[in-house]
């Protein structure tokens, strides 16, 4: 008798979005492991507030690097990190024997300094929230990513974790913040794009901050 053929590994396009999990899609998977030792990945990032005076000062447009050695099993990676730069440099890695990818946490870390002394609140009760977001509040789809100009497949990860937030009050119009998240197996790291906006109800911008994969490493 002849044996039959093996069944395919699901790929994100074949999977039900609804079995996903935000937390496990973004922090449980290793992502590293279909990044090349010996390269470098080029993360883009934007931060701009419309907020007159505001703390954020002048938009800012620099870049997160990264350089990949080889991690003690086949799917981590050791991460040297330059994090922006000239005076906007931050201290930040080296990460050592990485399965996940090390973006996400810099990315959120900054994001929640700038916005914990915006909002005069504790970082550790937003960083909550928004992993409560994660758990109860997030949209998960299935989406395209154009990489090496084809089209890949990916998910895309939306919440607003302060909706509702007991300390709306505190909130300053940033309680309809929104977080978007794009990732892609196809995408060496996986993380695609990571947005922050939060928006007046005339429509104006009063954040505005993102990290978007640069593709010229590739």
């Amino acid at each position: 008798m002849q044996a039959a053929p093996d069944t395919p590994a699901p790929t994100p396009a074949a999977t039900d979005a609804s079995k996903q999990d935000a937390g496990d899609l973004l922090f449980e998977r290793p992502q590293m492991k279909n990044t090349a030792p010996g390269s470098t990945i080029t993360y883009d990032y934007l931060r701009r507030s419309g907020i007159v005076r505001g703390p954020y000062g002048p938009p800012i447009n620099d870049e997160i690097k990264f350089t990949i050695e080889p991690g003690k099993s086949a799917e981590s990676r050791d991460v040297r990190v330059q994090m922006f730069s000239g005076g906007n440099r931050v201290p930040a890695g080296p990460f050592i024997d990485m399965p996940g990818n090390p973006v996400l946490s810099l990315f959120l870390e900054n994001h929640l300094k700038g916005l914990a002394g915006l909002l005069e609140a504790n970082p550790r009760y937003l960083k909550n929230a928004i992993r409560k977001g994660m758990r109860e509040k997030a949209t998960i789809t299935k989406t395209e990513v154009e990489f090496k100009g084809r089209k890949v497949e990916g998910w895309k990860i939306e919440m607003q974790p302060f909706l509702g937030d007991p300390l709306t009050d505190r909130m300053r119009g940033f309680d309809g913040l929104t977080y978007t998240f794009v990732t892609s197996p196809e995408v060496p790291g996986e993380i695609v794009s990571m947005q922050a906006r939060a928006t007046k109800p005339d429509g104006g911008e009063l954040l505005e901050e993102r990290l978007d994969y640069d593709q010229k490493d590739s």
